[in-house]
């Protein structure tokens, strides 16, 4: 699934720059040379909150035998740690090993952008007002039409048109999110539309796009300021702005079963994250501390920590980028997309027992 319609800051440059503070960028725990360094210890003052893993663990065991086998070592002891009161300072006492990730700056600054399931309404015909149309993958491989020629109809009596939206930014932020919610008002029907594949071409942020051409200020930046500039826009400039992304993503319908993500395992809001699985293979565990935002987005200062399990993954979501799941409709969707926050964040891995001598 693709994710996140955020835009990512230079995290890079933090390094090399004054270090702001407003998103929770504080740390200053490195330098860390790779991605994924052993330390010996977490040290955190952030409250603890992890009632939402058990849920999420119990889904991986209930859907995913492959991956209970693969990190049954992680998932035992873990769940033994957490019985016993889940105090941090122990974790090694359980058999459990912490590699902390450096942060796109290598001082442990990791960045939290979010992503939800989107509920669009549509139509299985086209009308006046639903005339937007969703489209499940062409046969086609390194010569798939860009977003511009599918607007312009190159995909048009091909038979591929799943449903119409009456809105071409809906459809675009479902793309984005990879999956999203169908209800088909003409019989009343709930699908769900799942990730098809993608044209292949270059994904290009439409929130950089607006932030290079002094449209919405960097640090106002969010899903929200992006609808909104869209409900202040003709159609026409609309679609301007979205042909500046040339990327485009197809679907898949499916019955409306609960969001999975790409390891095949139905995801809890708050309690799962799109990872890079080239670091974080799916099924990992990772603690985190979140950081919390108010109503409008703000960093309140806080984090909380949290145990999350890396169960999907986006195009955007490389190396030091967690994306945060939200859940599914417009309050979610509002929540993940002020998330462009950084928080600490540790891989969980069983340490090897220690060697026998032999006689």
């Amino acid at each position: 699934m693709k994710k996140a319609l955020v835009v990512m800051a230079c995290v890079a440059a933090l390094a090399g720059c004054v270090r702001p503070t407003d998103r929770g960028q504080q740390y200053v725990d490195g330098r860390f040379e790779s991605i994924l360094t052993p330390v010996s210890q977490v040290v955190s003052e952030s409250p603890r909150d992890f009632s939402l893993f058990n849920d999420q663990l119990a889904e991986v065991t209930a859907n995913s035998p492959s991956l209970v086998a693969e990190h049954q070592a992680v998932y035992q002891r873990l769940q033994a740690w957490l019985d016993a009161g889940g105090e941090i300072e122990a974790l090694a006492d359980y058999g459990l090993g912490v590699n902390q990730m450096a942060g796109g700056d290598d001082f442990g600054n990791v960045m939290f952008t979010g992503y939800f399931s989107p509920v669009i309404e549509m139509r299985h015909q086209p009308d006046a007002l639903f005339r937007y149309p969703v489209y499940a993958k062409p046969p086609c491989d390194e010569d798939c039409p860009d977003r511009a020629a599918i607007y312009d109809g190159a995909l048009d009596g091909l038979g591929l048109e799943l449903g119409y939206s009456a809105s071409l930014i809906d459809n675009f932020i479902m793309e984005v999110q990879g999956s999203g919610f169908v209800h088909f008002g003409d019989n009343d029907q709930l699908e769900y539309f799942a990730y098809g594949g993608k044209n292949g071409h270059p994904y290009v942020s439409i929130g950089k796009v607006l932030i290079e051409s002094g449209e919405v200020p960097r640090e106002k930046m969010s899903l929200k300021a992006i609808e909104d500039w869209v409900a202040a826009h003709d159609e026409e400039e609309v679609r301007d702005l979205l042909e500046q992304n040339p990327s485009f993503v197809f679907f898949t319908p499916k019955a409306a079963d609960p969001v999975s993500g790409t390891a095949g395992i139905p995801l809890k809001a708050g309690a799962s994250v799109a990872a890079d699985r080239r670091y974080l293979p799916m099924g990992s565990v990772l603690l985190a501390e979140v950081p919390q935002l108010d109503e409008q987005g703000n960093w309140t200062g806080e984090h909380v920590l949290k145990l999350l399990m890396a169960l999907d993954t986006g195009g955007a979501v490389k190396e030091n980028h967690l994306d945060l799941y939200h859940g599914m409709g417009s309050e979610a969707g509002e929540q993940a997309g002020h998330y462009k926050h950084f928080g600490r964040v540790w891989k969980l891995d069983a340490l090897a027992p220690p060697m026998v001598s032999q006689p």
